[in-house]
């Protein structure tokens, strides 16, 4: 970079997210290329000189968010075709269209779902494994300039999901190929991660393998562990023992290694995740949307009392279809109140450090990204309070998580470049991106001659 420094000035309240949780009423930042170089009083830092400067005045900053589990390469092509009634069996759907899909289709299509996760405000994302051309993808994510750990998931067993099985030997293979070749790209904003796709279709040898690659890269390792109470069952009658216990009988489980979704969760379960300092992503979106057990059965609010860096993911455009962190934020902050009939569970203040600080210490990036704090990237977004859904306005925590969503959007920025401005993607025309995955989905679905027509008739 060519040591540009860009400030933001006069900002109503800077939520910093720092140990101390300071909100900075008046504040302004500093940034020096892709770091947060100091931030202040904006009487302190006035004098301070910039190339470029952006007025804040009335908006609120915050650190970029986190979404710890979305698969963006092939959802967006066929958004909301699925009725809710089709319930799990989506799934062999959703992986047989994936699997028709082209590398310029899957381009095109990940480049919108890159676009909407900035335009709302996510800086930093998760996809655990599903991008099957990440050469062509990866084109996508410099062009977006965004924050992702991504990876190539792999099974060895048969599965009812219509997801390729490998022989273990190659399943590793390919783990170690995907991390070799694309941790550290784009600047050091890609990372790869080792991702067996569950332990439902994994022998102890992938899921012992995948952990020793990790270990070997000093990398993170993901997977699904989306278990309903009759799926459980049926793994205690197999393995005698809860997913999770299994995982744990095969030191797999560590400070290195994130669980998904993480639903239906025992007392015993949440210790062992406690005691080995495993990490996990929940997805607000998609559990509800879905009738998953994970307000009856998860324990979301038991892992965070134990320590637990619990963060926020919202699952696929086509299961969730809602893929914004801070809608996730605001879900994740109201279900377990009425679940538990108790309003002091995950409050707003925990809320937002699930989806930022709390978030990037799940993915590991806790000491690059998730608060603002000097030292730290410049991943920030700015939201502009000009709008009747922030007002009135006197605590910025309880506005950005009650009222505000994505729409007051106004700036993005990550590694200090802005990638959105006043509410437009600064590195794409938006409505051709549109119209052409548009076109993508039509071709897909009419090759696939997988069709869900509308209940109500269109005529």
């Amino acid at each position: 970079m060519g040591n540009k420094t860009t400030k933001i000035e006069n900002a109503r309240f800077i939520v910093t997210l720092d140990n101390g949780r300071r909100i900075i009423e008046n504040g302004s930042i500093v940034i020096e290329d892709d770091r947060i170089e100091s931030i202040g009083k904006s009487t302190d830092l006035k004098e301070i000189p910039a190339d470029e400067v952006i007025d804040a005045s009335e908006m609120i900053v915050t650190p970029g968010f986190c979404n710890g589990h979305m698969h963006i390469s092939y959802a967006h092509a066929t958004r909301g075709i699925f009725p809710d009634d089709l319930g799990p069996s989506y799934l062999p759907y959703v992986f047989k269209l994936q699997g028709m899909m082209t590398e310029e289709e899957e381009y095109y299509t990940t480049l919108l779902g890159l676009t909407e996760l900035l335009k709302y405000g996510t800086t930093c994302f998760l996809d655990p494994g599903s991008t099957k051309y990440l050469d062509t993808c990866m084109e996508a994510y410099e062009k977006a300039g965004c924050r992702v750990i991504v990876g190539s998931h792999v099974t060895d067993l048969p599965n009812p999901l219509n997801l390729p099985v490998y022989p273990t030997d190659k399943a590793l293979d390919i783990i170690g190929q995907t991390i070799s070749k694309f941790d550290g790209q784009s600047e050091g904003r890609v990372r790869a991660w080792a991702m067996p796709f569950s332990s439902d279709y994994a022998t102890d040898t992938l899921l012992t393998g995948s952990k020793e690659i990790a270990d070997h890269y000093d990398v993170g390792m993901t997977l699904h562990q989306s278990h309903s109470s009759q799926a459980v069952q049926l793994y205690r009658e197999e393995f005698g023992k809860s997913p999770i216990e299994r995982l744990d009988s095969l030191n797999v489980l560590d400070t290195n290694v994130l669980l998904s979704h993480v639903i239906n969760t025992s007392d015993t379960d949440v210790e062992i995740i406690a005691r080995t300092g495993t990490k996990a992503v929940v997805c607000p979106p998609q559990s509800l949307k879905q009738g998953t057990e994970i307000i009856n059965s998860g324990k979301v609010p038991e892992m965070l009392a134990r320590g637990v860096p619990v963060g926020l993911g919202t699952d696929a455009p086509n299961n969730s279809n809602l893929v914004e962190v801070l809608r996730a934020i605001y879900l994740i902050a109201i279900m377990y109140k009425g679940a538990r009939q108790d309003v002091s569970k995950i409050p707003p203040e925990t809320a937002i450090e699930m989806g930022t600080i709390t978030g990037a210490k799940a993915l590991g990036l806790d000491k690059e990204i998730g608060s603002v704090e000097v030292g730290k990237k410049a991943d920030l977004v700015l939201f502009d309070t000009k709008r009747v859904e922030w007002r009135t306005l006197f605590n910025p925590v309880n506005n950005l998580v009650y009222n505000a969503d994505g729409r007051s959007v106004h700036t993005v920025i990550v590694d200090g470049r802005i990638l959105v401005r006043n509410h437009v993607p600064t590195f794409v025309n938006e409505w051709d991106l549109i119209q052409k995955v548009q076109g993508i989905g039509e071709k897909l679905l009419h090759r696939s001659g997988i069709q869900f027509p509308s209940i109500w008739p269109v005529s």
